[in-house]
């Protein structure tokens, strides 16, 4: 059922893509929409690089984001062009003024098509992505590719038009509407949509987080009408006279991106640091090696684990690592959810956990070392770190608590979970297994001293570990 569900949802992007594609080349013309379309690729990389940065804490795959950009592209931008020609016509038809029909369309019928067009997509990863949906981070990045989508499509057309006027009106280069467009929507505000749609996405990341059924309704909805007043307002900046677009630029647009801007530093930070934490636990109970933790929180030392393991084993092997490390960050984030929220939050927390341990295991002896050379490389650890010494929840907080890049973690955080968190510590949760250290059925327990410390320099071992007689 869900690989139908995907197929279904491919064959309506493709069909909605070739509508919307037609549609804005009968407006603009070939030529238009051939220089519509080269002009509004130019913002598209680096305003997906930046919502990817902000996403590499928590990596969502790439069918996901590409789903989201699909949807602003093609079935958002479907809608919006359909139902804004629509209530527009009526409008017009109804007050036979087309220029208050335009005018209203713009400010008042537009932005509620538009976000709430784009606010679907938001829906169905929310509903049907849960695990990978955890936060405002992850509404953030979601929400952020779904309106770069949507800009795309839309700025073809805009651009599109204006290019055909200048060719039907014979204007230079330089004083063509097609410059002025270009300078407004390329180089001015390539953040207008993604910074509306944002709004939207932090309202669903906050009902992820929420407990409460009727929060996790309401929270969203909250989102999405400062999305839509905000965008009405940039809409309607044309309208406030001849310095309106600046006014509405230089005090509202700007100050709200900035603050943004801020939002997903934060955000990317607290995340960080909350993989630190949490990590902290399972290597304290010796399911993951101690100098592993502060390299899993460090998004450049996870990049280089990647890249030692390929010089070793190819890419299988980096394949392997990055496996490992999309686990870890998961079964940190799951435990933090558990425990924020409890049996009701997170209510198969024990089997969730229980496959992602079992996951990280199997891919141990090729994920550890290469992380552990990594932490080295990145100067992670103190300089009197002993990655073979004791797994001790004390030392494990240490590992990370003095090298963190990003703030200070509370040394002691790790520890107190690790004793007194019975519902979700670990070796607790699984029984005793020698020194403290847990059992899954089926899956081997931890080696009290295995090829993870920093001192090994051969190559990176099979991902297959030997496991227990």
């Amino acid at each position: 059922m869900p690989r139908v569900r995907v197929y279904v949802l491919v064959v309506l992007l493709a069909a909605s893509g070739v509508a919307i594609l037609e549609l804005v080349r009968e407006q603009t013309g070939t030529p238009g929409f051939l220089v519509g379309l080269a002009l509004a690729l130019l913002p598209v990389p680096p305003l997906m690089a930046a919502f990817r940065w902000l996403g590499r804490a928590a990596p969502h795959p790439w069918a996901q984001l590409l789903f989201c950009f699909g949807w602003g592209a093609c079935a958002a931008a479907l809608i919006a062009i359909l139902a804004n020609s629509f209530a527009t016509e009526w409008i017009a038809a109804a007050t036979a003024d087309p220029s208050h029909a335009d005018r209203l369309g713009s400010v008042a019928i537009a932005p509620l098509v538009e976000e709430t067009a784009k606010a679907a997509a938001l829906l169905l990863v929310f509903l049907f992505r849960r695990r990978q949906f955890t936060g405002p981070a992850d509404g953030f990045v979601v929400a952020g590719f779904t309106a770069v989508g949507f800009a795309f499509t839309e700025n073809i057309l805009y651009l599109g038009n204006a290019f055909d006027e200048d060719a039907t009106n014979g204007t230079e280069v330089l004083n063509s509407v097609t410059a002025a467009t270009f300078f407004v929507r390329i180089v001015m505000s390539p953040f207008a949509h993604p910074l509306f749609t944002v709004l939207t996405g932090l309202g669903f990341g906050a009902a992820a987080l929420s407990v409460r059924r009727a929060r996790r309704i309401v929270l969203p909805l909250l989102g999405l009408a400062p999305a839509i007043g905000l965008h009405a307002l940039w809409n309607s900046s044309s309208d406030l006279g001849e310095s309106g677009f600046y006014v509405v630029y230089g005090c509202v647009m700007v100050p709200v991106f900035g603050i943004l801007v801020w939002l997903a530093v934060w955000l990317r930070r607290r995340r960080l640091r909350t993989v630190a934490a949490e990590l902290a636990v399972y290597a304290a109970a010796g399911w993951l090696g101690r100098a592993e933790v502060p390299a899993l929180a460090s998004v450049p030392a996870r990049s280089l684990a990647r890249q030692l393991a390929r010089g070793v084993g190819g890419r299988p092997a980096a394949r392997a690592v990055a496996l490992y490390e999309a686990d870890a960050v998961a079964l940190a984030l799951l435990r933090r959810r558990a425990r924020s929220g409890g049996p009701v939050g997170e209510p198969d927390f024990a089997l969730r956990e229980r496959e992602l341990l079992s996951r990280l295991w199997l891919r141990r002896a090729t994920a550890g070392p290469a992380l552990c050379r990594a932490a080295a490389l990145e100067e992670l650890l103190p300089p009197s770190f002993d990655a073979l010494g004791p797994a001790d929840p004390f030392e494990a907080a240490d590992a990370f608590g003095a090298a963190d890049r990003f703030g200070t973690v509370d040394r002691f955080e790790a520890a107190d979970r690790f004793a007194t968190d019975d519902r979700f510590a670990a070796a607790d949760r699984f029984g005793p297994a020698g020194a403290g250290r847990p059992v899954l059925a089926g899956v081997p327990a931890p080696r009290e001293r295995g090829p993870y410390g920093l001192r090994r320099s051969g190559p990176v071992p099979s991902a297959t570990p030997a496991g227990p007689p």
